[in-house]
């Protein structure tokens, strides 16, 4: 019986111990990393710094420069991503023969990988012969191509229309999911007492949406955050569309700075614990959700 009862623990000790190989020492090491100055061209001089590379990131204009644009980019992309998700989360929910075939067209960009999103909306937006460019020039509105690429908030609104696109449907199949689950009952009982779509909408379905938004809110900020391939895929490793993850990619691979690369690291996971702990706490508050 005790054997019995020991079997399922004892299956769970290969993934475990893979876990512990991927995870959880990469993690002990990139911290331990941080607080060396350590540049694989200057080898001999690794030694240990304590928190002076954060200290040097924190001080960068380079860091401060790529937080603001990765702000921008989370801000715009949590407008965006909301409200669309939930907009097609409610014509979804219509009981309609092709909802099965919406769905499926729906979900298409999320299951793209990022990169490939990227190049896709890079041709959208090419100066020369891009489609955006084509249609602006077809109506009128426009006499020489407009380069994307060169306007620092432009290139970083389109990288967040990007995100955008590709977060939307995982959002959207939340919020379905959280509406099914909806008692029918109470839109019923609305109707009788004189509310109308809007009213319903308003008063029923998004005050019921709220756990959905913990998900939802957790995974477009870290999403916006963690950008990457997109702009990548826009404007390369150049300055100006630069985010925290670009900004952490150039340190480490490019100038070969593993310690402050980590720190960088460090401060981008602190900020994204952040966000996500604090989506949870306000969000359960006003429903009365017990932790």
């Amino acid at each position: 019986m005790q054997r019995q009862k020991k079997f399922p623990y004892l299956l769970l000790i290969p993934s475990m111990i893979i876990m512990i190989g991927l995870v959880i020492v990469p993690i002990v090491a990139t911290f331990f990393l941080s607080l060396e100055r350590y540049k694989l061209t200057e080898p001999q001089n690794k030694s240990f710094v304590g928190i002076k590379n954060y200290i040097e990131v924190l001080q960068s204009e380079g860091f401060r420069y790529s937080l603001v644009n990765t702000l921008f980019v989370v801000i715009v992309v949590i407008i965006i991503s909301l409200i669309c998700s939930i907009a097609v989360a409610l014509i979804l929910n219509k009981k309609v023969r092709l909802n099965g075939v919406l769905t499926a067209i729906a979900i298409l960009p999320w299951a793209l990988p990022p990169i490939v999103n990227g190049i896709v909306w890079r041709f959208i937006f090419y100066p020369g012969f891009g489609f955006m460019n084509k249609m602006l020039f077809y109506f009128g509105i426009i006499d020489e191509p407009i380069t994307y690429t060169i306007n620092r908030f432009m290139l970083m609104f389109i990288i967040a229309l990007i995100v955008s696109w590709r977060i939307i449907p995982f959002c959207a199949i939340i919020f379905l999911s959280n509406m099914q689950s909806i008692p029918e009952n109470l839109y019923i009982s609305a109707r009788m007492d004189g509310a109308n779509k809007v009213q319903a909408f308003f008063k029923i379905t998004l005050p019921l949406l709220i756990p959905s938004f913990i998900v939802v809110m957790t995974n477009i900020t870290i999403s916006a955050i963690n950008v990457f391939d997109e702009v990548i895929a826009l404007s390369g490793y150049s300055d100006i569309g630069q985010t925290l993850l670009v900004y952490n990619y150039v340190n480490t691979f490019k100038f070969l700075n593993f310690g402050l690369g980590s720190a960088i690291t460090y401060i981008i996971m602190l900020i994204s614990g952040i966000a996500g702990y604090f989506y949870v706490k306000n969000i359960y508050k006003p429903i009365g959700v017990r932790r």
